[in-house]
C-alpha cells in the first residue's frame, strides 16, 4: 500500500525540480526526502524519478503518483475546511420528527429560522404518525429530534421544554356564553363535548383539567381532528376543547373563547437523545424552536 505522506513528499521534488528544493520547502534535510523517496519507489515497485543533472525528473510513474497526489492535498484541505464547518455548525444534517399541529405553529418558523442563520444545515422533516416511534428513532439514533406533548425524560432521552399550549373552548354561535370574553371550565359541565384528540397525552389533558373542575366531560362525537371538531360544534352537536396551535383555520361557525380556572394545557417538549455528541446544527435549531414558542405564545 502506498504511504500517502510519502506521495506529497514526492509532489514536492516534483514541483520544486530537486531533493534540496523539497527538503527546502518541507523543513527536511535532503537526505530525509532521499530516504522517503526510495522507501515509496520499494513500495511502489517502480522508479519514480530519474536524475538530470544537478535536478531531478519524475518517471511516468513519479508524474502518475505525483498528481494523484496533489488530488489528495486538495481533497484533504477540502474535508479540513468541511470539518471546521461542521464543529462550527456551519454545515450539517439534522433529522427531524414532528407531529401535525407542531408543524406550522412551531417547525415551520424554526426551519426558517435556522436557514436564514445556517443555510448549509439539511433538515429531513418527517411527520410522525405515532409518537412512540418517533421517541424511539430518537432513543436509536435514527432522529436527532422529536416533538413531543408530555411525556418523561430518561431512558435515554432529554425533555426540552419548549411551551405550555393552552386549550380554548370552542362554541356554537348563538351558544349561552359566546357573550364572555372567557369561560370558567366548570361552566362547561353540562355541555355535549365533542372529542378532538385521539387518546394520549393531549386528551388526557383535558380530561384532567375537567376533572380538576370537578366534573368528567361526556363525548357525544369523537372527531379526532381538530378542523372536523369544529364543524361539528358549528353544527351544535356540542362544544370542544381545541389547542390554541390547533386553531390555525377557523370555522365561521365557532366562536372561540379562553378557558380558566383551570386552564387545560398540554406542554410541548423537544426530544433529544441524552448521550448524543455536541451538535451545534442541533443546538441552534432547539434555540430556533424556542424563539418561535415564543413567538406563537406573545412572549418574543
Amino acid at each position: 500500500m502506498l504511504d500517502v505522506r510519502r506521495m506529497q513528499v514526492l509532489r514536492a521534488v516534483v514541483g520544486s525540480g530537486s531533493v534540496s528544493g523539497a527538503a527546502g520547502v518541507l523543513g527536511y534535510t535532503p537526505s530525509a526526502i532521499s530516504q522517503q523517496i526510495a522507501a515509496l519507489e520499494k513500495e511502489a515497485g517502480v522508479e519514480l524519478l530519474e536524475r538530470v543533472g544537478r535536478g531531478v525528473r519524475p518517471t511516468a510513474a513519479g508524474l502518475l503518483l505525483s498528481e494523484y497526489a496533489e488530488a489528495i492535498g486538495r481533497q484533504v484541505a477540502e474535508a479540513e475546511t468541511a470539518l471546521a464547518d461542521l464543529v462550527a455548525g456551519r454545515i450539517g444534517r439534522l433529522s427531524v420528527r414532528y407531529f401535525a399541529t407542531a408543524g406550522a405553529g412551531l417547525v415551520a418558523p424554526a426551519v426558517a429560522r435556522l436557514r436564514e442563520r445556517h443555510p448549509g444545515v439539511r433538515i429531513d422533516l418527517r411527520l410522525a404518525r405515532d409518537v412512540e416511534d418517533s421517541l424511539a428513532e430518537v432513543r436509536e439514533g435514527r432522529a436527532d429530534l422529536a416533538l413531543a406533548v408530555k411525556g418523561e425524560g430518561g431512558g435515554g432521552v432529554r425533555l426540552v421544554e419548549l411551551l405550555e399550549d393552552p386549550y380554548l373552548a370552542v362554541l356554537p354561535r348563538g351558544h349561552r356564553l359566546v357573550g364572555r370574553r372567557s369561560v370558567r371550565l366548570a361552566e362547561l359541565a353540562e355541555e355535549a363535548f365533542v372529542g378532538s384528540e385521539w387518546p394520549g397525552p393531549c386528551l388526557d389533558a383535558q380530561i384532567d383539567a375537567c376533572e380538576a373542575a370537578g366534573f368528567r366531560p361526556r363525548f357525544v362525537v369523537e372527531s379526532e381532528d381538530y378542523v372536523t371538531a369544529q364543524g361539528f360544534v358549528a353544527a351544535g352537536l356540542g362544544v370542544s376543547l381545541v389547542p390554541r396551535l390547533g386553531l390555525g383555520s377557523r370555522h365561521p361557525g365557532v366562536v372561540v373563547r379562553e378557558v380558566r380556572d383551570p386552564v387545560p394545557s398540554r406542554t410541548i417538549h423537544a426530544v433529544v437523545r441524552e448521550s448524543a455528541p455536541p451538535q451545534p446544527p442541533l443546538d441552534a435549531f432547539i434555540e430556533a424552536l424556542r424563539e418561535a414558542a415564543a413567538g406563537a405564545t406573545g412572549t418574543s
